[in-house]
């Protein structure tokens, strides 16, 4: 069998010189186009434009030197979507100092691992989450410097504004190779502690020729806004790294997305793309304060992190006219290295794959599978994490030769067209067939009783495993035996007899990580 790749469209030609830096590199272009006045960034709490950010990221270069941090140390960012982010994270970059985004929704016990893993010689936390880390400072024997947004707490805090404040507007970024690691995204932990995905200078450009400009068209014309936050890979490509390389325009929002925060910045501002996550797309389609067409300013969306139920896609696409780019990415990929395309989505799947980079799927052996069979997906692309660090072992079972392994299983059509078959260790065997979660709760989103609805293994008094479904259903419905049987007939009339859910629980919600991903590990603690 051949690995898939997209050559419908040539890859674009990247070409990045020997000495880079990333962030050198995607603060001076803007300027170098003339856009030094244009509106970069728009945050909770004014407007900034690429001359404002260019000089806040020079100043921040200069306060993190000024305070002893130097070429190749670590310094760890848990900052709310705000200017401060991209300040502070280009800042570091330009001065070889790498950072660590971590997601902004987790345990002082997640926050103390994390600090004495990656060995971050500094932290820069915005105020409401510094008391989450307190617990795991004292143990930080590397951590020697906080820098808090806000007003400091006590003597030994400084606040970013004083790092910055008598600092100079212009610096020289140090030179860097494209190969040379840039920054480290901790991965979300969901199969055990958290591993730091280290990548390099070249791939924060290069996800943004490959994907954004020719997947989604990005421009200077446009105005972007992200449910996704900057700590995720998906969030920094989409509010980061795409915006700065095109010259377009970013919202930026600190409050968890929930549908009336993304409403009110989706009507304010007039976003013309919008990225989003299933979880959130649902929710904003059951939510009474639903806004018309008329009143949004969308030309596409995208949707990652998990799999786009058709049935969702419809729905948003009737009720708006716009599009939604389903598509794959992960923290080792650093981005979508999947998608759908404009005029051409197939709900239901997730596109082809991204020029430039090329697919295959395995079985367990590790060969190729045939067209229509499932197999484990595994990529080939210029975006690869250059490992975990500290974590060898783990870094060998992801990173195969040129090959990195996803964790997802996949089906491709005759057409190249690639479905979602669910997480390989979430698969069932049920009656000795694969049984998919994900198809079983596309079956049952279809229902116009169901919000969500989530699918794990339990085995019945013969100590077989059959399909469980927990479902939470749409505001006003009532949840009693009549439903339940008749969202079990539901599937049935959908799916082959063996897929159905021998068994319907209701919930009020799902247990999901910080980026909306359902953790069924829970579930499956819970029968």
């Amino acid at each position: 069998m051949m690995s898939v790749a997209d050559h419908s469209v040539a890859p674009p030609q990247v070409e990045i010189p020997r000495s880079y830096n990333a962030a050198h590199d995607l603060l001076t272009r803007n300027l170098r186009a003339g856009r030094a006045d244009k509106i970069a960034y728009i945050d909770d709490h004014g407007s900034y434009t690429f001359g404002d950010l260019q000089r806040r990221a020079n100043r921040v270069a200069h306060g993190l030197i000024a305070a002893g941090l130097q070429p190749e140390d670590r310094v760890m960012l848990a900052l709310h979507d705000s200017i401060d982010f991209p300040s502070v994270f280009l800042g570091a970059v330009q001065a070889g100092i790498v950072p660590i985004a971590v997601n902004t929704l987790l345990t002082a016990a997640d926050y103390r691992f994390m600090l004495a893993d990656s060995r971050a010689k500094a932290l820069i936390v915005s105020s409401p989450l510094l008391e989450t880390f307190r617990p795991g400072l004292s143990e930080a024997q590397f951590c020697t410097r906080i820098v808090v947004t806000g007003h400091p707490v006590s003597s030994a805090e400084n606040s970013l504004a004083a790092l910055m404040d008598t600092a100079a507007e212009d610096f020289t970024p140090l030179a860097r190779s494209p190969d040379e690691p840039c920054f480290w995204l901790y991965s979300s932990g969901s199969t055990g502690t958290p591993k730091g995905t280290v990548h390099a200078h070249a791939s924060l450009i290069q996800t943004a020729e490959y994907y954004a400009r020719p997947i989604l068209g990005l421009s200077s014309e446009d105005v972007v806004f992200s449910a996704a936050k900057l700590f995720f890979a998906y969030g920094l490509g989409n509010s980061l790294s795409f915006p700065l390389a095109v010259g377009a325009t970013a919202i930026l929002m600190a409050e968890r997305p929930t549908p009336e925060a993304v409403f009110k910045r989706l009507v304010e501002h007039r976003p013309s793309v919008f990225y989003g996550v299933p979880t959130l797309y649902a929710g904003m389609l059951a939510h009474p304060a639903l806004p018309s067409a008329e009143a949004l300013g969308l030309r596409l969306c995208t949707s990652a992190g998990e799999a786009l139920p058709a049935e969702i896609g419809q729905r948003f696409t009737a009720q708006f006219g716009v599009e939604i780019l389903d598509g794959i990415g992960s923290t080792e990929m650093l981005h979508i290295f999947m998608s759908n395309r404009q005029g051409d989505v197939r709900y239901g799947t997730t596109g082809k794959p991204v020029p430039g980079y090329d697919i295959r799927l395995c079985d367990e052996q590790g060969v190729e599978v045939e067209p229509g069979a499932l197999g484990e997906l595994q990529i080939k692309g210029p975006t690869a994490a250059l490992g975990y660090w500290n974590s060898r072992a783990r870094s060998q079972a992801t990173f195969v030769g040129e090959w990195t392994r996803a964790g997802d299983k996949y089906t491709r059509d005759a057409e190249g067209y690639f479905t979602y078959g669910g997480r390989s260790d979430d698969m069932l065997k049920v009656s000795g067939q694969y049984v998919s979660p994900f198809e079983v709760e596309g079956a049952l989103l279809a229902h116009p009783a169901v919000l969500e609805a989530a699918v794990v293994g339990k085995a019945d008094e013969d100590a077989l495993i059959k399909p469980l479904a927990v479902v939470v259903l749409k505001p006003g419905m009532a949840a009693d035996a009549a439903l339940e049987a008749a969202l079990k007939t539901h599937v049935k009339q959908r799916l082959a007899p063996h897929k159905y859910p021998r068994w319907i629980r209701f919930a009020t919600e799902l247990p999901k990580t910080a980026t909306g991903k359902i953790q069924r590990f829970k579930l499956r603690e819970g029968i």
